[in-house]
């Protein structure tokens, strides 16, 4: 289909936007910080599965900043945040009781992120604080024995079940493994 005067108007993936929200849903201020956060997640999350030491990077990276065994899965931790971050918009808002239920394996650092910026790991976790030292821990015990698990353990703030075990769980089937 090309795109015409006469069909900008139609509901196409050529046409107008096909939100039901009228005018901007959020204004500049409120993207720049929703983007600046899962921006933050997104490298929390990198940070998380393949550095071990220098984690702003504030002197050039070595081959001895980097973790000789990675695990995590970075193809799903962008989307886990951009999900917990809006959520996290929403819940505000409106004031709600929710759940985000995640369940992708090794996904945790998608999940991790969110909640190290929000400074829940930290508050549990205060070896871990937002600062240079707590970082550096947090990066390095990252899926490290006696570490952070590199799925949504029990440990992990807010969790309430073991990463990776929720693709089982059928929407159908969501009352009985909850319970």
């Amino acid at each position: 289909m090309v795109a015409t005067k006469a069909s900008l108007g139609e509901l196409s993936s050529y046409g107008v936007a096909r939100s039901t929200v009228k005018g901007a849903p959020l204004s500049d201020a409120e993207l720049n910080k929703l983007h600046a956060f899962w921006r933050a997640a997104n490298y929390l999350a990198l940070g998380m599965i393949y550095l071990q030491d220098n984690p702003l990077l504030r002197e050039e990276l070595k081959p001895e900043h980097i973790k000789p065994r990675m695990l995590g899965h970075w193809g799903t931790s962008p989307a886990l945040s951009f999900i917990y971050t809006h959520l996290n918009r929403v819940i505000k808002l409106f004031d709600l009781d929710m759940i985000y239920m995640a369940g992708p394996g090794h996904g945790a650092p998608g999940v991790l992120g969110p909640v190290y910026i929000e400074g829940s790991y930290s508050e549990i976790y205060p070896e871990k604080g937002q600062d240079i030292d707590g970082l550096t821990r947090f990066f390095k015990e990252f899926s490290f024995p006696g570490g952070i698990g590199s799925h949504c353990t029990p440990e992990t703030p807010g969790s309430i079940h073991e990463g990776g075990e929720l693709r089982i769980c059928s929407v159908a089937r969501v009352r009985r493994c909850v319970r």
